[in-house]
């Protein structure tokens, strides 16, 4: 369908909503968004405003926990290529723990 900048502005067109992934072939702003969260992270999000929101399941198994966390762009600052993302208003974290027993 084409690369995500389009689709986005396709979406937008339409008068929609979009959730995206960001991915390695975004360079610098992977890099720029992975710091962020990283540091966001290690302080426990202190002066940030963000919205988190986890879900555990269990089944064939394991056990999977998902912890997802989204921020306002604003508060990441200038983003590398950000004039790009036609109606980017957040930023979002999500990390997976998967627990196997036998």
């Amino acid at each position: 369908m084409g690369c995500q900048t389009e689709i986005a502005k396709t979406i937008i067109a339409k008068k929609a909503d979009y959730v995206l992934a960001l991915k390695g072939n975004q360079g610098k702003l992977e890099d720029a968004v992975n710091s962020w969260f990283e540091k966001a992270k290690s302080n426990n999000f202190e002066g940030v405003e963000y919205s988190y929101h986890h879900t555990t399941q269990s089944a064939h198994g394991r056990i999977e926990i998902r912890k997802y966390w989204s921020v306002p762009v604003e508060q990441l600052g200038e983003l590398p290529n950000q004039e790009k993302w036609l109606g980017l208003r957040s930023v979002g974290m999500v990390l997976c723990e998967r627990r196997q027993w036998t």
